[in-house]
């Protein structure tokens, strides 16, 4: 029975909710959106994964890596679930270092769905260097590494138009965003009215970018939550059936019998 209640246990940590991993940290109060992703039966929104890439590709992906995924993971189930033609040609636009030839030279190809997401800087010297000596952070985990994630990432987004406090001293490269700790950021506003287009005529706002990137950059943290809820969610009906037999099996081999205290 103890092996049951440690299986059971372990199933939960499949469908419990991906922000309690957050916990412990505090944030200042942050607006709670309804993210379909959330709950123990949470999944993504393929168009808004889809959006949310374009934002990224078109957007973030000048200054943010996302080190951690391959051009192949757009297309895998539980994705944005881009088309292998989608996905080739969306790789095709990246060009990566590869070699030696025969001659022992290295030389550029086109990025195929097997390579890693193209960085925008070599190294982070060069990182640091074109951003005023601000290193952008990698944004494969930035929904698991910051408390409160999603609506962390979303609020960060939508929260420069704010008047800063008149005794706040914002220096050059420096902008107001209460969000931050300390509510200064070194990065400028990345989202205005129309700065993409999106090819459902979804109205691109500043709040449906954020909320769209924000969803795309949680499954890139997350690209198993649908597939790790549906098991842990099998394994619990499985283990609720597997404790009633274990229950009646119990029951009837104990029938009629009587326990004796040892003497």
């Amino acid at each position: 029975m103890r092996i049951v209640v440690v299986a059971f246990i372990l199933a939960l940590a499949f469908v419990l909710p991906d922000r309690a991993n957050a916990a412990g940290d505090e944030t200042p109060p942050l607006p709670n959106i309804d993210w379909s992703f959330e709950g123990p039966f949470g999944s993504f929104d393929r168009n808004a994964l889809r959006r949310g890439f374009k934002v990224y590709q078109e957007v973030c992906s000048a200054c943010h890596a996302l080190q951690f995924l391959h051009y192949r993971n757009l297309s895998q189930t539980g994705g944005p679930e881009f088309s292998e033609a989608e996905v080739k040609a969306i790789a095709s636009n990246y060009t990566v270092q590869d070699g030696p030839d025969e001659f022992g030279d290295m030389f550029d190809r086109p990025a195929l769905p097997r390579d890693k997401f193209i960085s925008p800087f070599p190294n982070p010297q060069a990182a640091r260097a074109a951003n005023g000596g601000a290193l952008p952070p990698d944004l494969s985990l930035i929904v698991n590494a910051r408390p409160n994630g999603a609506n962390y990432l979303h609020a960060l987004l939508t929260s420069y138009e704010q008047t800063p406090p008149a005794d706040l001293e914002i220096g050059d490269g420096q902008y107001y965003n209460p969000v931050m700790s300390g509510a200064l950021i070194a990065m400028a506003p990345p989202l205005v009215d129309d700065i993409v287009e999106y090819s459902d005529n979804t109205p691109a706002t500043v709040d449906n970018m954020s909320r769209d990137v924000t969803a795309f950059l949680a499954w890139a943290a997350n690209p198993h939550m649908e597939q790790r809820k549906r098991i842990g969610f099998q394994v619990m009906i499985y283990l609720v059936i597997l404790a009633g037999l274990l229950f009646f099996a119990t029951k009837k081999l104990w029938r009629g019998r009587k326990w004796q205290q040892p003497e």
